[in-house]
């Protein structure tokens, strides 16, 4: 079906498009039929790569020459991708140098007619292995098609990461079915925390989107601060509960936000709400080809298309084929309308015995623009509490509060709250698709801790707080080369040499914040005299490093520093002189957080790259090791720090000399990936 359809469409349309080139409907097939011809003697294909127009084709020949794909998702940790690969048997892996051969075997426990096995994490940390044919796949993506219709197929940008089902069926499939042209980019583009969706999905001129909730939360900050994007006329969100409230902000600010539901083992999608048959606090009507029925409150899927997991018993397999209970509390309007409430595991029973799905207050509060995250909790007891992780440092959390408790009965409202870290899929509090491991977040904020310890402390909030300007400084192109080893002879000297003229100043510093604290912070002297013995002597060390790197230690040492690292060590003093000392304590944290970061990550590199001896490296490689015993004691300090001027200051100071470290970097001479000598 689907590749029939492909050679319908006008030959010369841009069916695939990227920064790095683009592929026209005519040659997709002829581009799809090469792939599939280097799969003749591959079992299982995993596919373990960012995305690209590359991905898709393998995905696309993988299925036309019906070979077994595994798609490995970006975010999957090394031992999950060795489960995944030892799990299914992938016999070729696709890496960005390549077809490699594992030296695995097949699985013999691959269900018969699988076309994909996408493992997801769910919300445990070991992936599970769903199987699905390629008719389960090709029906979601027909039927959305069919909801759609033409007037929809534009260009699609594909921003959720190609190995999630989501992307890869509702997305490129569906895509191609309607004859769309399919915007990919290298996830890397997107920065961290997506800053550069806005901008990327403007110059794409994109009409569709697929996005999670948090996602949609960032857009909406970007449209705001930098104006519509005019040319979207699709945005479907799913993976966790959204509030209609939330929905209502996005189009009132020129999002078309649509809601829609699925699971991985029915393809991706079950319901959605599209232009025309929409109904916002619902995730829309079930796709054509879906029957779902609800039993006891849960949401039940007849004849999913699910061939089973990956490992299990055929016939545990063959019964979750003909009937999937979802595990997903709803349900089914006379109109056709499916509403999830809540999943059935995740249910809270207070003890006044009223039954809540968390995922409802959590939309009322995740429609706040001050709240970031939330998980609300408070099995067993009288009123609920949550977990919340703020949107930006000044986020008024208490007024959030009391307008999500607005909208809420007085049971399911917020009584007590908690500031914490950010949940993430690297911490391993989120999953993939960016729903929270609830067990996890329990176990580490909650379970068996009393009530002072689940406060988020100072240091975690100054970590919370300072991951924008600290993902900025590591975006830099100097730093990023440095840390592949991709940097001259002369770009290492040069950074040398600014760091020469920033390290001379940080005895002075600390003597400066010492000799101006005042008599309540007295008790900060020690930590002042134990950094001062610490750092007594390493701007010699950095000269030193640069003799032994070629460089001239004495012309080094006289030369003029460039204005961003002048401006920097001028912030610092007068900060420590004009405003608070305490304050100095944000730079020390910027530059012991980065060192422990990328200090020895960044000598090994360069050391090889630039066939160096190790001792032009002893900066380096004594501050990555010597920084993280730094950062224990730093911790310890700076948790005993209670005036909220004092961490204020702290916060202010760190974000402002990530910056401005961020610019001294910017400023060193670089030529790439010459490695000319000096």
């Amino acid at each position: 079906m689907l590749f029939s359809r492909i050679g319908q469409h006008p030959a010369d349309k841009i069916a695939l498009r990227s920064q790095t080139g683009q592929i026209t409907y005519r040659d997709l097939i002829r581009r799809i039929d090469d792939h599939a011809k280097d799969l003749s003697d591959v079992d299982v294909l995993g596919i373990a790569l960012d995305n690209g127009i590359d991905w898709v084709l393998w995905d696309l020949a993988a299925l036309k020459s019906e070979t077994f794909c595994v798609p490995i998702p970006p975010f999957f940790t090394k031992a999950q991708i060795d489960h995944a690969a030892a799990t299914a048997g992938i016999t070729h892996m696709i890496t960005p140098d390549g077809m490699v051969r594992t030296g695995l075997a097949k699985s013999a426990t691959i269900p018969a007619k699988t076309a994909k096995i996408t493992f997801t994490s769910g919300t445990t940390g070991t992936p599970k292995g769903v199987c699905l044919p390629a008719t389960a796949m090709l029906n979601v993506a027909s039927s959305i098609y069919q909801m759609l219709g033409d007037e929809f197929a534009g260009t699609h940008f594909s921003a959720l990461p190609l190995a999630v089902l989501l992307e890869n069926v509702a997305g490129v499939y569906a895509g191609l079915l309607a004859g769309c042209t399919v915007h990919l980019t290298s996830l890397r583009n997107f920065e961290a925390q997506y800053e550069n969706l806005h901008g990327l999905l403007k110059g794409a001129d994109a009409t569709s989107i697929i996005l999670v909730p948090e996602l949609l939360r960032a857009l909406m900050m970007q449209v705001m601060q930098y104006g519509p994007l005019t040319k979207l006329d699709f945005i479907a969100v799913g993976g966790a509960r959204i509030d209609p409230a939330l929905i209502a902000k996005a189009r009132q600010i020129g999002l078309p936000v649509y809601e829609g539901y699925g699971l991985s083992e029915c393809a991706s999608v079950l319901s959605l709400n599209v232009p025309g048959k929409d109904k916002p606090g619902t995730t829309g009507t079930l796709l054509p080809h879906v029957s779902a029925e609800i039993v006891d409150d849960e949401i039940v899927i007849r004849n999913p298309g699910f061939l089973g997991y990956v490992g299990d018993p055929p016939a545990a397999n063959a019964a979750l084929s003909e009937r999937l209970a979802t595990g997903d509390l709803g349900r089914i309007s006379d109109d056709g309308f499916v509403s999830v409430t809540g999943r059935r595991k995740n249910v809270l029973i207070t003890s006044n015995g009223r039954n809540i799905s968390p995922e409802w207050p959590e939309a009322a509060l995740l429609a706040q623009p001050a709240i970031y995250q939330a998980i609300v909790f408070g099995d067993g007891q009288a009123h609920l509490e949550a977990l919340i992780v703020p949107s930006r440092a000044d986020a008024d959390i208490n007024a959030a509060i009391q307008a999500a408790n607005a909208s809420l009965p007085d049971y399911a409202q917020i009584k007590h709250f908690t500031l914490c870290a950010p949940f993430t899929a690297q911490n391993g509090c989120l999953t993939g698709n960016g729903r929270p491991k609830r067990d996890v977040i329990v176990k580490r904020y909650i379970s068996s801790q009393n009530t002072s310890e689940l406060a988020m402390n100072f240091y975690d909030r100054l970590v919370a707080q300072t991951a924008d300007a600290r993902a900025a400084l590591y975006h830099v192109p100097q730093l990023v080369d440095g840390l592949s080893g991709n940097i001259s002879r002369s770009t290492y000297v040069a950074y040398l040499t600014e760091a020469y003229h920033h390290v001379k100043h940080t005895v002075p510093f600390l003597m400066a914040m010492g000799s101006r604290l005042p008599d309540d912070k007295r008790w900060l002297h020690k930590a002042v005299i134990e950094y001062l013995e610490e750092e007594e002597g390493h701007e010699e060390w950095i000269l030193n490093d640069i003799e032994a790197a070629g460089g001239d230690r004495e012309a080094a040492r006289n030369a003029t520093p460039n204005l961003e690292t002048q401006v920097m060590v001028a912030y610092n003093y007068d900060y420590i002189a004009r405003k608070n000392p305490v304050g100095f304590l944000g730079m020390v944290f910027m530059l012991e957080s980065t060192s422990t970061q990328i200090a020895s990550q960044g000598a090994d590199a360069v050391m090889s790259g630039l066939d160096l001896p190790k001792s032009a490296f002893s900066y380096l490689f004594s501050h990555g090791s010597l920084d993280i015993e730094h950062m224990k004691f730093f911790e310890k300090t700076v948790n005993q720090i209670t005036d909220p001027n004092d961490q204020a200051a702290i916060i202010e100071v760190a974000n402002n000399t990530f910056r401005l470290f961020a610019n001294l970097f910017a400023a060193i001479p670089h030529e790439g990936q010459r490695k000319n000598v000096a």
